[in-house]
This record gives C-alpha cells, sequence and structure tokens, in this order.
C-alpha cells in the first residue's frame, strides 16, 4: 500500500511557475513508475507526466513539453512537477499517481495509488 500526498498548489499569474510535490509512505517508493494528471472542471482526467523508477525516463503530454519538468529524490520518497510559463488553460487539480508497471504510460488505468489532488489555478 503507498498512500501519496500532493503540495504545491496555489493561484498564480499566467505566465508564472508552481512547484508540485508528491510524498509518498512506505519503502517501496523506488518500484513505483510515478505520474501526474490533471482533471480540468467538466472534463476528463488527462496524463501530463511520468517518469520510470530510477528517474532516467521521462514522458510529456504535448500541451506541457517545454514548460514542466518531472523528477523524483527516491531518498526523499518525492517525486515533484516543476510547471513555468503556466496558462489559464493549465487550471486543474493535479494528481499524482504511482504505477507497478515499468512502462512510462499514459493512460490512467496503469496507475494503482492516487493522491486527494492539489488545486492549480492560473489566473490571466
Amino acid at each position: 500500500q503507498v498512500q501519496l500526498v500532493e503540495s504545491g498548489g496555489g493561484l498564480v499569474q499566467a505566465g508564472g511557475s508552481l512547484r508540485l510535490s508528491c510524498a509518498a509512505s512506505g519503502r517501496t517508493f523506488s518500484s513505483y513508475t510515478m505520474a501526474w494528471f490533471r482533471q480540468a472542471p467538466g472534463k476528463e482526467r488527462e496524463f501530463v507526466a511520468a517518469i520510470t523508477r530510477g528517474g532516467s525516463y521521462t514522458s510529456y503530454a504535448d500541451s506541457v513539453k517545454g514548460r514542466f519538468t518531472i523528477s523524483r529524490d527516491n531518498a526523499k520518497n518525492t517525486v515533484y512537477l516543476q510547471m513555468n510559463s503556466l496558462e489559464p488553460e493549465d487550471t486543474a487539480i493535479f494528481y499524482c499517481a504511482a504505477g507497478g508497471s515499468a512502462v512510462l504510460s499514459t493512460r490512467n488505468t496503469a496507475y494503482v495509488y492516487w493522491g486527494q489532488g492539489t488545486q492549480v489555478t492560473v489566473s490571466s
């Protein structure tokens, strides 16, 4: 069992930056592929970024490439999402997720454990 707790969300102006963190419980954090998803009001949850167990490989949604960076610190059981050049369209609840597959999947069904989410609001 893995528990995930996100933090770092908030209100920011367009063009600004935020850094989300996701702290995981347990001693098996390094065995999980980690990902960030987001869900805007009235829309389905969508993939944002993912990172392999060791942190060597990453994957991003086209809409955030070049603006967002996912990273992890296995010693701290934490995964991060650095978000730069934020746009109003990035407004959503951001969720952290952990999956057992070694493959970087964009599908939410590939991830077993989910956090409660953190709200990101970008004003224009």
